[in-house]
């Protein structure tokens, strides 16, 4: 049996950072985000000789072994081992399934559009096909931050999972005990289309551990530390601003969200970004650009600029002055999906 499944990657637009722990379990995050035509795509293919083998074509990695041998998580694609684990042992009675499980991307891993965390969802998804297991989008997104976060430790929000599995644009919150509620937003079509002649994205070419900028992050406000505190709940703020904006089509409204956002970003942790971050942002400003940020956590990555349509081509020349990837930007409405070949 060969099964196929995609997840999309998406766009943080504003309060990226409040779905972190422990900022989210005592004050509540707010995080918009949106998903772009980039994805994250998974194989799996059932065999007849009795081996698991995990492939990831785009990192040029390969695990094969035995099905009686146990997956040890010790740093060779962790998370197809992750994944795989929790299936047969939550879903499958422990009843081990000789496969093989292929994936790659559209984005590498550190590009700030939530890859490492989408990647989970649609490897789970096309599990969820394999076995017609009845699990619904809240269930699939809260395991894959599990899996991530528990059984791998990895460090990092809650956002990622929830935008592969439900996909367009979500306004979502974040609460205690792991609690999260999805809102779907229903943006009209010509905002939309404003919003995709008016983004340009660029990719720094640098691949950042967002791991490290959340642990900043994060031990600012276990040390108490006032100025990365105001900072959080300014970006909890300009998450609900910047929702009213983009369903009203107040476009000056997002522009000036995303500036005090990036600025509020910033003084989250130092990490978030550096002299190269600002010689590309201050020189796509100067080239016509109004706003722009990282999407993630920061560090590198990919950049977005918003920037009137007519000055399009004027920011495209400056970003190519430097060694990185200039993209168009295209909002999809789907979330996950998965079929049978």
């Amino acid at each position: 049996m060969l099964i196929r499944a995609r997840a999309p990657l998406r766009l943080g637009l504003a309060g990226g950072g409040t779905d972190v722990a422990p900022y989210c379990d005592i004050h509540g995050g707010y995080v918009l985000n949106a998903t772009i035509d980039r994805y994250a795509y998974a194989v799996i293919k059932t065999l007849d000789e009795p081996i698991v083998k995990f492939i990831a074509t785009d990192k040029n990695e390969e695990v094969t072994q035995s099905i009686d041998d146990l997956l040890i998580l010790d740093g060779r694609l962790n998370l197809h081992k992750a994944v795989y684990n929790r299936i047969i042992n939550s879903y499958n009675h422990g009843k081990k399934i000789a496969l093989e499980l292929i994936t790659f991307s559209d984005a590498p891993v550190g590009s700030g559009l939530g890859s490492s965390s989408t990647l989970v969802v649609v490897m789970i998804k096309a599990f969820v096909e394999l076995l017609n297991l009845p699990l619904d989008d809240y269930t699939i997104a809260n395991l894959a931050f599990e899996i991530e976060r528990v059984d791998c430790g990895l460090q990092g929000g809650r956002q990622d999972q929830y935008s592969a599995t439900f996909g367009g644009f979500n306004f979502m919150e974040f609460y205690s005990e792991n609690r999260t509620v999805v809102n779907p937003l229903r943006v009209k079509n010509w905002i939309l289309c404003e919003l995709e002649a008016s983004l340009i994205l660029f990719y720094t070419g640098v691949s950042r551990e967002s791991a490290k900028i959340i642990a900043d992050q994060s031990n600012n406000l276990k040390q108490g530390h006032e100025e990365a505190m105001e900072a959080m709940h300014g970006l909890k703020q300009e998450a609900l601003v910047m929702k009213e904006c983009l369903l009203r089509g107040d476009f000056q409204g997002i522009v000036d969200s995303m500036l005090l956002g990036w600025e509020n970003k910033k003084r989250s942790a130092k990490s978030v970004s550096n002299p190269l971050i600002d010689e590309i942002y201050n020189e796509s400003i100067k080239a016509g650009a109004l706003a722009g940020k990282v999407s993630g956590a920061g560090g590198g990555g990919f950049m977005m600029f918003f920037v009137p349509p007519e000055k399009r081509m004027n920011l495209i020349r400056t970003l190519n002055r430097y060694e990185g990837q200039v993209s168009n930007c295209h909002f999809t409405k789907h979330g996950t999906q998965a079929w049978k070949i």
